[in-house]
């Protein structure tokens, strides 16, 4: 049974600088067997309903700005996975979620980002299934507890976002103006961690009330909504991991988190 992962991508710039999380990442990835494929879930894909990529060859997007040049030079050149996307496409259909296939998607920075520190030699096959807008952090849960059966079959859920994400206050600490962003950072950072070891489900999807700093750590929520994905994804009782990767920017957290199912006895 295959683990499923939330990364925390921070900027684009964590292609270039891996700091902290991108060791932490690498070494994940060879602690397991080669997966069969990579579905990605990033926040950086966002639609009306469902889609699910089924090109052969996912383009590599630059959707972002702003960024030294380097960045557009970089690709992430990973065989898509078609046929086995038609089937996630088939097994949610089957549950009563329609999924619209999309044969042009390629992979955002959410995706191919932490996949240049998981698999840089990009020899594992990739897909994405988006995120639909307007749910809340329950539905991607449930989202997430479709997914279930992929770990069975070899799949690795990536579910790709951000512990904190307030770009303001990044782009403040950038510009060398003082936040104190790192302080209110790390509080939600280990409140989280502290939810997520203790299993209190019911804490984690009310986190903009109960959660220290939650509506600074993420004015929008889009960013941490996919870490709900991976947990529902590895099911109830999973084993929590903390990979720890430090704070960027001044307050973008990096923190990603490997749920393990629950072994069951038989």
């Amino acid at each position: 049974m295959f683990p499923t992962l939330f990364v925390s991508h921070g900027a684009p710039t964590f292609a270039l600088q891996p700091g902290q999380a991108g060791p932490a990442l690498t070494a994940f990835a060879a602690s397991l067997p080669r997966p069969r494929a990579v579905l990605a879930v990033s926040a950086h894909w966002m639609t009306a309903g469902l889609e699910i990529s089924t090109a052969a060859l996912p383009a590599t997007i630059y959707d972002f700005g702003g960024f030294p040049d380097e960045l557009y030079t970089l690709s992430y050149r990973a065989a898509g996975a078609p046929e086995l996307a038609r089937q996630v496409a088939d097994m949610l259909a089957e549950q009563g979620v329609a999924v619209r296939q999309n044969p042009q998607r390629g992979l955002d920075h959410g995706a191919w980002v932490p996949l240049l520190h998981l698999y840089p030699e990009a020899d594992v096959p990739v897909f994405q299934l988006s995120l639909p807008r307007l749910a809340s952090p329950r539905d991607y849960y449930m989202l997430g507890q479709l997914l279930a059966p992929l770990a069975a079959q070899d799949v690795l859920v990536m579910a790709s976002g951000s512990i904190t994400h307030n770009l303001q206050d990044a782009f403040a600490a950038m510009g060398g103006r003082q936040t104190a962003g790192a302080a209110y950072a790390r509080e939600f950072m280990d409140w989280m961690g502290d939810r997520l070891a203790a299993g209190d489900l019911a804490a984690l999807l009310d986190y903009r009330r109960l959660a220290p700093h939650a509506q600074r750590a993420h004015p929008t929520d889009e960013h941490l909504l996919p870490l709900f994905v991976a947990l529902g994804a590895a099911g109830q009782g999973a084993a929590v991991s903390r990979l720890e990767g430090g704070i960027d920017l001044g307050v973008l957290g990096m923190d990603s988190y490997v749920f393990s199912a629950p072994v069951i006895a038989k």
